[in-house]
């Protein structure tokens, strides 16, 4: 069956979740906070990481992601402020996790494209892992939870 007109517009009025990853020596979550929380996310050179950067809309949420030897995790939340321009889009820190989710919690999510596809700087999160790592993290700073330990 397809979907009708109000469907797909419901569709296009839903926020999307994407992750982004950086090295913490080239850009970390304290960069981002030091930085009035907003920076430039650019030098996405992979075709296919630039896709998804180029479906982003204004208010769509990242995690942010630190990737490198010693620590892959999500640390923090952004919200995009400006759609893609060409060669990048802005990010806006919303808030850091209130506990770091390593990637060896995330191993068990079947198809979640960070583990299908490791090398990608960015990848879309589907809603159901989105709220799965938001558990794990317990929340981050800014989103409408209560911090994990008063639970």
């Amino acid at each position: 069956m397809g979907k009708t007109e109000k469907e797909k517009e419901k569709e296009k009025e839903k926020k999307q979740m994407y992750l982004l990853k950086t090295e913490p020596s080239e850009w970390s979550w304290e960069d981002q906070a030091a930085n009035g929380g907003i920076s430039n996310w650019d030098g996405v050179k992979n075709k296919q990481a630039q896709k998804y950067l180029k479906s982003m809309s204004l208010g769509d949420l990242c995690f942010f992601y630190h990737s490198g030897p010693k620590a892959r995790r999500i640390v923090g939340v952004v919200s995009v402020v400006r759609e893609w321009d060409g060669n990048a889009v802005d990010v806006k820190a919303v808030g850091e996790m209130r506990r770091p989710v390593d990637l060896k919690e995330m191993k068990h999510f079947k198809g979640f494209a960070l583990l299908r596809q490791p090398r990608l700087s960015v990848v879309p999160v589907p809603d159901l892992i989105w709220d799965q790592i938001c558990l794990l993290g317990g929340g981050y700073h800014g989103d409408s939870s209560p911090p994990s330990d008063s639970v």
